[in-house]
C-alpha cells in the first residue's frame, strides 16, 4: 500500500452530488441538578443548543471540509428548521439552493437531549425526532429527478446517503443510476443503511455490520464471516466496483466481484465518545479516495482514520485533511 499521507491533498478539488434524506441535528444541553418530583428523571437547566447537518447532508459536509464541492440534493419542509438547516449549511460552504421545499412533509429533526454531568462530554438522555416515512410524492420525485440530471453534468462522483425518510424511493433510485450510466465516467457510490436492494449495479456501496447481517440474515462474527458476507453483497448486487461492510473497532472489510476481499485494520483510538456520524465520514472519505485514483485497500485504510477522528468527538464531526494527516502520523507510529 501507498503512503497514504500522499492521498490527502488529492481528496480536495472534486466535485461531488450528494442526493439522500437531509436531516437537522439539534443537540440541546443541560446541567443536571436535580430529580423530578413528577416522574424518575433528572432536571435540566438549559445551558447550549447547538445545530449541525446530519443525515445526507453529513457527508457533504464532511467532503466540504477535506476540500472538495458538495451539491447536495434533498428535501425539506416548508418550516422553521429547514431555514435553520439552509444556514447551518452555508455556514459550512455547502450551498442550499438544491433542496427543495415540500410543505406536506416536515424537515427531519433529530433533537438530542444531553445532560452536563461533569464528564468531558455530556450524555445522552433522550431523542425526539420530527420526520415523515412517507415516500415523496411522484411531482416531487419528478423535480428531484429534474435537479439531478442538471448537477451531474458538473459532477466527478454522486453518492447516495439513504437515511430513509422517503426520498430515495426505488424509482428515485433507479433515475439516478440510469442518468449515471449514460454520463459515461461518473463514479456512483451509495451509504444504503440496509436498503441494499435498491444499489444494484452502482460502483461502491456502504453498510455497516447490523444492516449486513440483517440483510443477509446470518450472524458475522469473524473475519472470514465478513468476508463471505461483502463478496456475496457485492456478487448479489452486481456492483463494478466493490462492498465495505464497517464494522466499528475491526475496521472495514472489503470485496470486489472478481473475489478479492480484505480487512482494513482499524487503528487504536483512546477516548471513544460517539458513533454518530462516523458511518457518514467513511463513506465520504471512501468516495473521495476512489474517485481521486486510490485502491479500495487505500480508500477504506483512510476511511478508518477519518472515522476514528469522529467517534472522539460528540455529535456529527467533520475531519479537516490536516486533522486526517495528523491522524495518520499519530496513531499509525503507535501501531
Amino acid at each position: 500500500m501507498a503512503d497514504l499521507t500522499g492521498l490527502i491533498p488529492k481528496l480536495a478539488g472534486q466535485r461531488i452530488l450528494v442526493v439522500g434524506d437531509v436531516i437537522l441535528d439539534e443537540y440541546l444541553t443541560g446541567r443536571a441538578t436535580r430529580m423530578s418530583r413528577e416522574a424518575p428523571v433528572p432536571v435540566l437547566e438549559l445551558e447550549a443548543r447547538h445545530v449541525l447537518p446530519g443525515g445526507a447532508a453529513n457527508p457533504a459536509a464532511n467532503i466540504a471540509a477535506l476540500g472538495s464541492t458538495a451539491s447536495l440534493v434533498g428535501v425539506v419542509g416548508a418550516d422553521p428548521a429547514a431555514e435553520t438547516l439552509r444556514q447551518v449549511l452555508n455556514t459550512r460552504g455547502i450551498s442550499a439552493h438544491l433542496l427543495l421545499d415540500d410543505a406536506t412533509r416536515p424537515t427531519t429533526v433529530k433533537m438530542r437531549i444531553m445532560a452536563q454531568m461533569g464528564l468531558r462530554f455530556p450524555q445522552q438522555v433522550a431523542r425526539l425526532d420530527t420526520l415523515s416515512r412517507e415516500p415523496i410524492s411522484p411531482e416531487i420525485e419528478r423535480q428531484v429527478g429534474v435537479v439531478i440530471a442538471a448537477e451531474m453534468r458538473r459532477a466527478n462522483a454522486v453518492l447516495v446517503s439513504d437515511y430513509h425518510t422517503g426520498l430515495l424511493t426505488t424509482s428515485l433510485v433507479s433515475s439516478v443510476r440510469t442518468m449515471a450510466g449514460n454520463a459515461g465516467s461518473i463514479l456512483l457510490a451509495a451509504d444504503a443503511q440496509g436498503s441494499l436492494e435498491k444499489y444494484v449495479g452502482f460502483a461502491l456501496v456502504k453498510c455497516n455490520a447490523d444492516e449486513a447481517r440483517a440483510y443477509l440474515g446470518r450472524d458475522l462474527r469473524t473475519d472470514r464471516d465478513f468476508a463471505t458476507a461483502a463478496f456475496d453483497l457485492c456478487s448479489g448486487l452486481q456492483l463494478t466496483g466493490a462492498m465495505f461492510i464497517t464494522r466499528g473497532a475491526d475496521g472495514i472489510t472489503w470485496a470486489t466481484g472478481d473475489g478479492t476481499v480484505s480487512h482494513a485494520r482499524a487503528p487504536a483510538v483512546t477516548d471513544v465518545y460517539d458513533t454518530v456520524g462516523a458511518g457518514d465520514t467513511a463513506i465520504a472519505v471512501i468516495t473521495l479516495a476512489v474517485g481521486a485514483g486510490a485502491t479500495y485497500a487505500e480508500a477504506a485504510a483512510l476511511a478508518n482514520y477519518g472515522s476514528g477522528l469522529v467517534v472522539r468527538r460528540v455529535g456529527n464531526y467533520t475531519p479537516a485533511r490536516e486533522e486526517l494527516l495528523w491522524a495518520l502520523e499519530t496513531w499509525r507510529s503507535e501501531e
